[in-house]
């Protein structure tokens, strides 16, 4: 379970991790240019990045492929990502309702020297592609692609993802901000450096990796659906902080959950190392109001030791 639930707390983490600094919150544009069926949302302070061992230590060792892509394209776009910036927000959407297929968009906030990226493409002969009245321009080789939606909002990746977000942005297609149940779960965490929502969709999954062989009783069969939304923040001041929370509708949906929860990791301290041992221990489950709730806190020093441990190493292979 532990091994899962670190897994949602790196992916989205990618080349950064953040502090208890200012919060990462994201424009009007800028949630504008999310097409409304986000099934997860990822939005990182990321000026904060280099405030914290534990959270470069983490960078180190896990980047997913995906969104190796994206920071390796945006750091030779001709942007300079660790002075222009401040927020990065990566959104997993549907294409369209009741699509099965997920595309990524990754969306950076910051102070853009708009002159000095336009006077780079123009040098190396690089034209914009149009839509609409959005100018696209490639990302070197990569085979992505970039559009400022104003001065300080830049959205970038593959161009079927990138197209999506400013049908988004255009009111071709509906945005986030017409999405009432993720815009609620925004509410609960944007204050945070870093945080995630994820709808339904991406919460039954996350439970699903979360649950591992528990995920397969019946108990936990029966009450997935009703798994409505979730949201989670990390910070790394005075150690390590994780906290996700569940929505799930009722209190028995909520209590069925946590109890299948707190088995699992009861079950995973029996074959654990120490320092998964002592990691499980760190780790909260609780259920109110139709609302679960999971809380790990440990210190730097023992989340050093929980990166060295045969779980997380067998977990990124």
């Amino acid at each position: 379970m532990l091994k899962a639930l670190l897994k949602l707390s790196i992916a989205p983490m990618l080349m950064a991790a953040a502090t208890l600094a200012p919060a990462a919150q994201l424009s009007t544009d800028a949630r504008g240019a999310i097409p409304r069926e986000v099934q997860q949302l990822v939005v990182i302070d990321y000026r904060a990045m280099q405030n914290s061992q534990s959270a470069m230590d983490l960078r180190d060792r896990v980047m997913p492929p995906e969104l190796k892509q994206l920071d390796e394209a945006l750091r030779k776009s001709g942007l300079n990502e660790n002075h222009d910036v401040d927020q990065l927000a990566f959104a997993l959407f549907r294409p369209s309702a009741g699509s099965d297929s997920l595309l990524t968009v990754g969306i950076a906030q910051g102070q853009f020297s708009l002159d000095d990226v336009l006077a780079n493409f123009r040098k190396q002969k690089i034209k914009p592609a149009m839509v609409r009245t959005n100018s696209i321009y490639p990302m070197t080789k990569s085979g992505m692609v970039l559009c400022f939606v104003d001065p300080s909002t830049m959205v970038f990746g593959q161009k079927d993802a990138v197209t999506k977000a400013l049908d988004a942005r255009d009111g071709a297609m509906q945005s986030l901000l017409t999405n009432g149940p993720m815009m609620d779960a925004m509410r609960s965490v944007d204050s945070e450096p870093l945080w995630s929502i994820l709808d339904g969709k991406g919460t039954q999954t996350m439970m699903r990796q979360l649950m591992g062989e528990a995920g397969s009783v019946t108990d936990f069969e029966m009450v997935q659906q009703r798994l409505q939304a979730s949201w989670y923040s990390m910070n790394f001041q005075h150690g390590v902080k994780f906290d996700l929370t569940i929505s799930t509708g009722d209190s028995f949906t909520a209590a069925t959950v946590s109890s299948l929860l707190t088995a699992a990791v009861m079950l995973r301290k029996m074959s654990g190392s120490d320092t998964e041992k002592q990691a499980l221990s760190a780790t909260s489950i609780a259920s109110d109001s139709g609302r679960l709730s999971i809380h790990f806190s440990t210190t730097d020093g023992q989340f050093t030791a929980l990166l060295q441990s045969p779980l997380f190493q067998s977990m990124v292979r």
